[in-house]
């Protein structure tokens, strides 16, 4: 009686060690034993969002870039103006080059102020 007592306590010891390893092990995987997807499609939002705000801001800095190298063609003098011609159209040219930057950077609070609120 001895030895069938000793074997059912060392028995029922290694199943209770296998059913703990594999339970971490279940715990462990990726699979959908308790894992409910909600979560999963929610950071894929985010993602998704997250890109299309990368591709927003980078419109935004190619539009910028574009108006900066624009700006700066304009501004050189020409062969065939005067001082006093180049100094009106430098003044039309800031002016326009001024309120082409707000707007850009308008475009970029826009941005900002879209993905803010859909955060909620």
């Amino acid at each position: 009686m001895k030895i069938v007592a000793k074997k059912v306590v060392i028995y029922s010891m290694l199943g209770l060690m296998q059913v703990g390893m594999f339970s971490s092990v279940a715990a462990a995987a990726p699979g959908p034993l308790h894992n409910d997807n909600s979560q999963r499609i929610a950071y894929l939002d985010r993602d998704d969002r997250h890109d299309r705000d990368n591709d927003r801001k980078h419109k935004h800095d190619e539009r910028k870039r574009q108006e900066n190298e624009r700006h700066e063609r304009e501004m050189k003098r020409r062969p065939h103006e005067s001082n006093r011609e180049w100094r009106e159209r430098q003044e039309h040219e800031k002016d326009r080059h001024d309120k082409a930057l707000r707007e850009i950077a308008a475009f970029l609070i826009g941005i900002a102020i879209g993905s803010g609120s859909s955060d909620n």
